[in-house]
């Protein structure tokens, strides 16, 4: 199934969600765009953020999807919402769930921060490099849509 394709028919979307467009926490007014996502298997919801490095797996998300656990590729500093946190860079299967066409499964790469005493109600986000930059996708803002498909 297709959802959204390209002048000459091949595929550009596979997977279709709703998004929800408000802050992303309680003490923000900018809105933003959050999606859902399974995160090695545990469903949370997650800012679509252009300009973030990597998504950022919240701690709490990480703990429960056991990431903590795995081997770091490497050890880095970011700079996340105004704090220095340091963490390490892992790989993980994130999953885009479509409410119409195809679930998106993505070998994506990851920062998880070391710790969570100053996350306080951040969510996970989803950056550009290892995930936004290894899927094709789409916003349609009039009807609050976020497309999703494979780079082929």
């Amino acid at each position: 199934m297709a959802l959204l394709l390209f002048p000459d028919g091949r595929t550009f979307a596979r997977g279709s969600m709703i998004y929800d467009y408000h802050p992303a926490t309680t003490n923000e007014t900018t809105n933003r765009i959050i999606i859902t996502v399974a995160v090695e298997g545990i469903i949370t919801d997650a800012v679509v953020d252009t300009g973030a490095p990597y998504p950022i797996i919240a701690p709490i998300i990480a703990r429960q999807a056991g990431l903590y656990d795995l081997p770091p590729l490497d050890r880095i500093t970011l700079f996340v919402r105004g704090m220095r946190l340091e963490g390490s860079v892992i790989r993980l299967n994130m999953k885009l769930i479509a409410e119409e066409g195809e679930d998106l499964d993505v070998d994506a790469t990851a920062f998880i921060p070391d710790v969570e005493e100053f996350w306080g109600d951040f969510p996970s986000f989803i950056g550009q490099i290892g995930f936004l930059e290894r899927i094709r996708f789409a916003i349609d803002p009039l009807n609050d849509t976020f497309y999703f498909g494979q780079l082929s």
